[in-house]
């Protein structure tokens, strides 16, 4: 993978850190049970999938993507436990995800992904990379939707969303919508992608 990408993965386990460190500033030490949460997503992706013979279904794919969206936040978290050093877990997690390892299909690959991390308790990029792959989500969604998720919680946090004082709709658009063109808009490479997404939502708020 390109250094683009690594500096994207450098970008999101940065995110992932701070935000980890606004719920609980001591968070590695913690013991919290972030591979519980990769099997659960991964049940609970399934389900949004279709999984189930006895009545039609049909792929729920956006709610699918944001499913893994969510997976690879518990996966970050279980990398920045292991090791300090976001450089190195860039490099490896590029690695990884230059080598995706599927099964016979998504359904399977997703359950060899929820097996290994029951087994080894961590989280397996190179599974969740074929997950990707057998439905078609590129790096450059996974990045863009990762940070967007991320730093809409950061602005809804800092605009009073505990207290109740933050509003959802903007002219007359949820801030979800709002995200979405404010992405749209932006250089997803940009090393300082994060934080030009945070202005251009702090642009659109009406204060």
């Amino acid at each position: 993978m390109s250094q683009s990408t690594q500096q994207q993965l450098i970008t999101m386990l940065d995110l992932q850190d701070a935000m980890n460190t606004k719920v609980n500033e001591s968070w590695r030490e913690q013991g919290y049970e972030w591979y519980r949460a990769i099997w659960i997503e991964c049940g609970e992706m399934l389900d949004h999938y279709g999984w189930k013979w006895w009545k039609h279904q049909s792929p729920d794919m956006p709610q699918v993507k944001l499913e893994l969206v969510d997976i690879f936040h518990f996966g970050l978290s279980c990398r920045l436990v292991d090791l300090d050093d976001k450089k190195k877990i860039a490099e490896t997690l590029a690695e990884e995800f230059s080598s995706p390892k599927t099964d016979t299909e998504f359904r399977t690959t997703l359950e060899a992904l929820a097996l290994d991390t029951l087994q080894t308790k961590n989280f397996n990029a190179t599974l969740f990379a074929g997950c990707m792959q057998q439905i078609d989500m590129p790096f450059s969604e996974l990045f863009s939707s990762y940070v967007g998720k991320n730093v809409l919680n950061f602005f809804r946090q800092d605009h009073g969303y505990k207290e109740g004082t933050y509003h959802k709709v903007w002219h007359g658009k949820e801030d979800n919508e709002h995200l979405v063109e404010a992405i749209e808009m932006l250089d997803v490479s940009s090393k300082n992608f994060s934080d030009e997404l945070y202005q251009e939502l702090k642009r659109r708020y009406p204060e």
